[in-house]
């Protein structure tokens, strides 16, 4: 361990968390009626670490490829189904979509870190670069996933009289579904593109700030965080703009037609007000 680390103590951690009753307190003054999503916020994400944290502890001590990718699958699969869980209007496959879209994309990117910039002599699936990198790709694409299929969903619901007459007219349906695809995918893309803006300016990213903290060369420490914005920046782009593909295409048929009733919103109806079979 390097000596400059400082560790902290359970008890300092319990300080730190005192800082919840701020948001308590906020919630009772304005009467918002977040304490208890605030009390089982903080309750899960405490236990959710500390879990993380053990296993890890494990998964670091045995380095095996079979340990190591069986977490990389679950990591993805939870991934896939959380990014979908954001999503008001969905559709038939949409699950199936985000897995695929998360998986590739994240895979991808973690591939091409571990064996074209990082270029190790040791085995690809050494834990400590392997699940944090794939950790903070899926982290991001999940987010771009997520908000790219709902506005994607909101787009062809809110101009479906648009995009009909489009197709009426004779547009193919990537002519009439353009502007909806443009507009989900630059959604998707625009909290990190706004991460990298401010990046060493307002805020000290996480990877930069936990390796600072582990007393690591603040120049080192700026290299890996480049190298991360990048393979971020990469796999959420691939990962939102392959989820509203897919999605796109599913919502729309063979012969041009737009397919609304796929299209369903909270409560499994379709946002047309057709209940969804």
């Amino acid at each position: 361990m390097n000596p400059s680390y400082l560790e902290l103590s359970y008890w300092q951690v319990g300080i730190a968390a005192l800082l919840v009753l701020i948001n308590g307190a906020v919630s009772v003054l304005l009467r918002l009626k977040l304490e208890r999503a605030l009390a089982v916020a903080s309750f899960r994400m405490v236990a959710q670490l500390l879990l993380v944290g053990l296993l890890l502890k494990s998964v670091f001590a045995s380095s095996r490829w079979q340990v190591v990718l069986s977490m990389m699958i679950a990591m993805t699969l939870i991934a896939g189904v959380a990014a979908v869980g954001r999503a008001e209007r969905r559709y038939a496959g949409i699950y199936f979509d985000s897995l695929i879209s998360v998986w590739a994309s994240s895979w991808g990117m973690t591939a091409f870190a571990l064996f074209a910039v990082l270029q190790r002599g040791t085995a690809w699936y050494q834990p400590q670069y392997a699940i944090p990198i794939l950790g903070m790709i899926l982290g991001n694409t999940l987010s771009g996933i997520s908000l790219g299929l709902d506005r994607l969903g909101d787009e062809l619901a809110g101009r479906r009289e648009q995009v009909e007459t489009l197709l009426c007219l004779g547009a193919t349906r990537w002519e009439a579904a353009r502007s909806a695809v443009q507009s989900a995918v630059r959604i998707g893309m625009t909290p990190m593109i706004n991460s990298m803006i401010i990046a060493g300016i307002v805020s000290l990213p996480g990877t930069m700030t936990g390796q600072l903290l582990s007393g690591v060369d603040p120049v080192e420490a700026v290299k890996y965080q480049i190298a991360i914005f990048f393979l971020i920046a990469a796999g959420t782009a691939l990962g939102t703009i392959s989820v509203v593909l897919l999605g796109y295409r599913r919502l729309f048929n063979r012969r041009h037609q737009f397919v609304p009733e796929r299209l369903k919103g909270p409560g499994r109806r379709s946002w047309t007000g057709v209940n969804g079979g």
